[in-house]
């Protein structure tokens, strides 16, 4: 894999490696909200009665596809009507630069731009996530979310904010169990495939 220029992407030395074979546990709403390193961004109304929480990584295919074909209709039917809110969080693999730095750039958008960013990331997956140099592509888009090249390289240099991202990605996997993406809960309950039949079940169950 071709990682990001060091100038400008410090990667954590610190970061634990993640293990995928620990059980799963079904979670409160409580346990799955409480004492999380990054600040969860909500779409939706806050005191909505259903918590969806999704944790995806921003290079996954799959993740784009739900991003493009399963979330629209969560929005439509349950995030914009106040049943339920919504929460992505950044689940970079363990090595994976650019999916660490995408995530770090949408936490970075400026003006609560973080679901804009990842929509514009998801779009243009295959031009950054792939080979070559994703810089200038993730430049582009960053610039365009109000960024400067300044913000830009802040951005993807700033050690607590990458810190952070990781140790909640190893909570995740040793805490709620969640070993691929996307793995989604509804209040708290994992979800076992995450289709859009199956969502919608459990997003009826829990309200």
């Amino acid at each position: 894999m071709i990682r990001l220029d060091r100038r400008i992407f410090l990667a954590s030395t610190a970061a634990a490696a993640v293990t995928f074979s620990l059980p799963a546990f079904a979670q409160s709403v409580e346990g799955l909200m409480n004492n999380i390193p990054l600040e969860d961004k909500v779409m939706g109304q806050a005191d909505a009665p259903v918590t969806i929480v999704e944790y995806a990584s921003m290079t996954c295919p799959h993740c784009k596809t739900f991003h493009d074909t399963i979330l629209p209709d969560l929005k439509k039917d349950y995030i914009e009507t106040g049943k339920a809110k919504y929460i992505l969080r950044p689940f970079p693999f363990d090595g994976d630069r650019r999916g660490e730095a995408a995530f770090m750039l949408a936490l970075c958008a400026p003006n609560d731009n973080y679901y804009a960013m990842v929509d514009a990331l998801f779009a243009t997956q295959k031009n950054w996530g792939g080979q070559g140099n994703p810089v200038p592509e993730l430049l582009r888009i960053s610039k365009l979310a109000g960024m400067s090249e300044a913000d830009f390289k802040a951005c993807l240099g700033n050690q607590d904010l990458l810190t952070k991202m990781v140790q909640g990605r190893n909570k995740a996997v040793k805490e709620f169990g969640v070993r691929a993406t996307p793995t989604v809960f509804i209040n708290g309950e994992k979800v076992g495939e995450p289709s859009l039949a199956n969502l919608k079940e459990a997003i009826e169950a829990a309200s």
